[in-house]
């Protein structure tokens, strides 16, 4: 057992940034079904439950708070309605494409860097925004509720901070008219990292901490006060945060579940439908 463990530090990372993403790319460039990449992210968020229950960074991030339910509602809300914006984005495009400037004479997986780049800076100022403005904070402050980290609740969002986090990183790559298989491959980049920047498994980053926006950096934005929590804003990588300051992490910390959800707000609905009202009350 202690190979396994051993085996799933060293590439739980990989798998998930490397493999899973190589993976869409082969689907996509092959013109398989888009089902496929269904069941292909569904399949990572089946080894991330089981790898968290092998190696937890903290065994008690495995345990319900209450929200296994709430989060898998969130989960499907959200993701549907990702699949929906997918549907519609042929009219979208046409609508926003302002000038062809999409670099599509580069290879799939060097466009699909480029456009994780740019929504990365663009989801990054949303999110930064959410906790400087308290309309925006209602909001985000669902995200925040959760009393414990693991991979699923990365998909834990009120729907509507979900569209303007995806307004917000989308509209410069629809502007410089982004196509539509891109558009597919950073959907799928986007829920691969968010099942690996709330991970409760403990995997080797080495220095990829200090570019990559991973579980030991996003822990440190989920601490439940301002004072504490407003670090780490980034999804994909921490280049934004560099650039605003908020860039923090502290090797020596260990993160507990008394150290999460909102402090202010101790008793924040954990229902789906309690935290969907939550932020109009």
């Amino acid at each position: 057992m202690s190979a396994i463990r051993w085996l799933i530090k060293l590439f739980y990372l990989p798998v998930f940034l490397l493999a899973g993403n190589g993976i869409a790319i082969y689907l996509v460039g092959s013109g398989h079904a888009d089902a496929w990449l269904a069941l292909l992210l569904s399949g990572f968020v089946g080894l991330s439950f089981i790898c968290e229950k092998v190696v937890p960074y903290d065994p008690t991030f495995n345990l319900s708070q209450q929200d296994q339910g709430t989060d898998f509602i969130h989960a499907i809300v959200n993701e549907s309605l990702n699949i929906l914006g997918l549907l519609m984005l042929p009219l979208v495009g046409q609508a926003f494409s302002l000038i062809d400037l999409w670099p599509s004479s580069l290879p799939l997986p060097l466009q699909l860097v480029v456009a994780i780049l740019i929504a990365d800076m663009g989801i990054t100022l949303a999110h930064f925004a959410s906790h400087r403005f308290q309309s925006l904070w209602k909001l985000h402050a669902v995200h925040h509720s959760s009393r414990r980290l693991y991979g699923f609740n990365g998909l834990m969002k009120h729907p509507l901070h979900q569209l303007i986090e995806t307004v917000a990183g989308t509209m410069p790559l629809l502007l410089m008219g982004v196509p539509h298989n891109i558009m597919l491959l950073l959907v799928v980049a986007v829920v691969l990292q968010l099942l690996l920047q709330h991970s409760n498994v403990a995997y080797f980053s080495g220095p990829l901490k200090y570019i990559l926006a991973i579980n030991s950096v996003h822990r440190f934005h989920h601490l439940n006060t301002a004072k504490e929590g407003d670090v780490n804003f980034g999804l994909f990588t921490t280049l934004t945060d560099r650039i605003l300051g908020t860039a923090y992490f502290d090797s020596s910390r260990k993160i507990a579940i008394k150290d999460l959800g909102i402090s202010s707000e101790p008793d924040y609905p954990t229902h789906y439908m309690g935290q969907l009202l939550q932020p109009f009350k």
